[in-house]
């Protein structure tokens, strides 16, 4: 790798809203820099940079990356941040290592929620932005007024008036082209259109400014990511803010109050392409991997042993949504899992607690850990990787976490939008409004209605499920935390009944066929169930035990035609995470394990359910039920 010096670096965030192009945008960079062959593999492949299996399969950014591409004699550090508010705590501390910011925006949608919410943290970082106008070939693309609102945006937005100075390019990123002016004619005909990505790229290296910082003060570096390697252990991940790191330098991490970790650098990593590279120095503005310091401290400084100066600790805005981990208790504990017992669970939730910043993991009574998130996605992210990685457990109802102040008890208010054709309107006005939220706004363009509410966390629970249900699966629902208001008592969203097995055993299509004159089922024929198993949902509200392992009764006298016919079942109710979630209750809970996932009772035994809920329970009786 060619020797940097301080003015020849830029380091940029790409920020955007889901689905505006902004991992479009990194993939065309890639390709044009000719980090690949012609004839690798890559150079054909989309979504480059999300390589991990659920980013590609729900389309989105989940982890922020970066990675390294020359231009000229620059060399262009480009840091690929999630578009989700969810996962802001990754936006937040990557942001850290940027000394300004591409947001790209959508020419048909404009800016939208998650554009306001990636843009509010650029700014509170005091970062310049150029903006990309994307999608400018779309049907319905209005550049202009999608201009105007950008200019809203910003004067809204803006801590400083430099930010109020920005401009704007115009691209078709999913064809590598950047236009400094919006080209004229029919731009849904992209075949007359010629283009490439350098734009961008010089209009980066000339309006942002090279890293700031003393390079010959001593060595700073805020830890703002962290890898593992098998052979070197730790690597600490940050831009350098002062000062060079060499090989064989003696560093320790601390924050305002005192010291940590101590070790020597004993490897140093650049990154060159998607790849790092190896190198026996770094420069400021440097984002480089270190190894030989064996720190979890994401936030903390990393300093020269000789001149201990801690940097103000990234500041993580509060989750508002939490939900318990604990170990699998079900009858069917370990027969599907590679990781089963409490302390593998352990291992991994201690795991996850020093790598991800975006969650706080505490650990609670009996081996279980409160996790508190920005929101069901973020929580039901790690709960599919940790289920894709072989490990069992079940998890509790997700609750909403109030802030206890002076004056009262506050809970989280969260911006609603959400875009739908125009024939549902009826339909998401009236779901909406059944939990209680504000309309704020409520327009229509182009055969798209979108509405803006505002909604108490708790009521949100649940309602982008049920609003894909309606809609058929098109509408787009985001939102966003708004701010913190004083707690209300409000009627609680009811829910049917349920369905729940009293026998263990395999469940038979002739009991199954019994029990869907009840409600609508979660299991077919075939499944192992156990007693307290949840299997559907009753068409009332009072809960039914059905026992559904019982076969027909086997007799020599063959079945009527009319018996053979009524025994098809009804299709099941798909139960996905996200849907597993936010259904159960309070006394109920999620079995996870990699093959399956399954509801059940907290208390399996009725009797002890009917029990449960006396109100004159002895505290032995309580702590013999687990209450």
């Amino acid at each position: 790798m060619p020797t940097i010096i301080q003015e020849k670096i830029r380091n940029i965030a790409i920020i955007a809203h889901v689905d505006h192009g902004k991992t479009t945008l990194v993939d065309g960079f890639i390709k044009q820099s000719h980090l690949f062959r012609d004839n690798e593999e890559e150079m054909q492949q989309e979504q480059i940079l999300d390589s991990n299996a659920l980013e590609r399969e729900k389309g989105i950014t989940i982890l922020a990356k970066n990675i390294s591409i020359p231009y000229k004699d620059y060399k262009i550090n480009i840091i690929d941040t999630p578009g989700h508010a969810d996962f802001g705590g990754e936006v937040e501390r990557t942001l850290n290592m940027a000394d300004g910011c591409v947001l790209v925006v959508d020419a048909q949608e404009g800016p939208m929620p998650q554009t306001e919410f990636v843009l509010k943290k650029a700014f509170e970082s005091k970062l310049r932005v150029i903006v990309v106008i994307n999608k400018i070939d779309k049907k319905y693309a209005n550049v202009e007024k999608v201009r105007n609102r950008i200019y809203d945006l910003f004067l809204k937005l803006a801590t400083d008036e430099k930010q109020l100075d920005f401009p704007i390019l115009y691209a078709i990123a999913r064809e590598g082209m950047i236009f400094t002016e919006l080209p004229e004619g029919d731009l849904t005909n992209t075949t007359n259109l010629t283009g490439t990505l350098e734009p961008l790229l010089e209009k980066v290296v000339s309006f942002f400014d090279a890293p700031t910082g003393d390079q010959n003060g001593s060595f700073q570096m805020q830890i703002c990511s962290l890898d593992y390697d098998a052979h070197l252990g730790r690597l600490l991940i940050g831009k350098i803010k002062r000062g060079v790191v060499k090989i064989g330098d003696k560093l320790v991490v601390a924050d305002k109050d005192k010291t940590y970790e101590r070790g020597e650098v004993r490897k140093l990593y650049l990154k060159d392409g998607l790849k790092y590279s190896e190198t026996d120095s770094a420069i400021c503005g440097d984002i480089v991997a270190i190894a030989g310091v064996e720190s979890t401290g994401i936030g903390r400084t990393l300093c020269i042993s000789s001149k201990i100066e801690a940097l103000d600790e990234i500041i993580i805005s509060p989750p508002s949504v939490k939900i318990k981990i604990e170990p699998n208790t079900s009858p069917l504990a370990g027969k599907e899992g590679e990781f089963v017992t409490a302390k593998q669970l352990e291992q991994r939730m201690e795991r996850e607690k020093q790598l991800n910043i975006g969650l706080i993991i505490d650990k609670s009574d009996g081996g279980s850990y409160n996790v508190s998130g920005r929101g069901e996605l973020q929580l039901s992210i790690l709960i599919e990787t940790m289920r894709r990685e072989g490990y069992e457990f079940q998890v509790r109802r997700p609750e909403v976490i109030l802030q206890k102040r002076e004056n009262g008890v506050y809970e989280p208010l969260e911006k609603l939008f959400i875009d739908i054709p125009e024939q549902y309107v009826g339909t998401i006005t009236s779901s909406v409004s059944q939990r209680g939220a504000e309309l704020i706004d409520m327009q229509t363009e182009n055969g798209i209605t979108r509405f803006e509410y505002k909604i108490r966390t708790r009521k949100l629970l649940g309602l982008r499920n049920q609003l894909l249900t309606l809609t058929k699966g098109t509408a787009i629902i985001n939102s966003y935390l708004e701010e913190y208001v004083l707690y209300e008592d409000i009627d609680e969203l009811e829910r049917n009944g349920v369905l729940i097995a009293s026998e263990a055993g395999v469940s038979m299509g002739y009991s199954l066929n019994t029990a869907q004159e009840r409600g609508e089922l979660f299991v077919g024929p075939g499944a192992d169930v156990y007693e307290g198993m949840i299997i559907g949902i009753n068409k009332y509200e009072e809960d039914i035990d059905i026992n559904v392992c019982k076969a027909r009764h086997q007799s020599a006298v063959r079945m009527k035609h009319d018996e053979i016919t009524q025994t098809q079942l009804k299709p099941l109710i798909p139960l996905t995470l996200e849907y597993a979630l936010v259904f159960i209750n309070d006394d109920e809970m999620l079995e996870v394990t990699p093959k399956n996932l399954r509801l059940r009772k907290v208390l399996l035994n009725k009797v002890h359910r009917v029990w449960s809920k006396r109100k004159n329970l002895s505290p032995l009786a309580k702590m013999e039920l687990g209450l």
